[in-house]
């Protein structure tokens, strides 16, 4: 996906977390961790690390820390997404397949881009 995007892009990354019943926000850590890996994959394909130059410093701070909790759960990346509250849920109504196929890394080869207003197809 990085390899398709142009040299002056610049890639929002927002972990949404959901909603709970009453309608406060419900922060989701399996979302944190998505965008994490996400923002990880950028920087592992060399963006990101800009130079004072063009007067970005790179990532900002919350796509370090995303970046941060991703790599804290790494490890036991499949622990800790059926160990969170929504992990949890999706397995007791009969979704644990769920479950695993989001700890796949690397398994997707398709990600949305948001031109004029819509996402589309890179």
């Amino acid at each position: 996906m990085a390899a398709e995007l142009p040299p002056d892009a610049v890639v929002a990354v927002i972990a949404a977390g959901e909603l709970w019943p009453g309608g406060s926000l419900r922060p989701a850590v399996e979302d944190q961790i998505g965008a994490g890996a996400f923002i990880a994959g950028l920087a592992a394909a060399g963006w990101g690390g800009f130079t004072p130059e063009d007067g970005r410093e790179g990532f900002a701070p919350e796509a370090n820390a995303a970046m941060a909790v991703f790599n804290a759960a790494e490890p036991r990346l499949h622990d800790a997404l059926r160990g969170c509250s929504s992990g949890r849920e999706l397995i007791g109504a009969g979704y644990a397949d769920d479950v695993e196929i989001a700890a796949e890394l690397d398994a997707g080869t398709a990600v949305a881009l948001l031109r004029d207003g819509a996402f589309r197809r890179p």
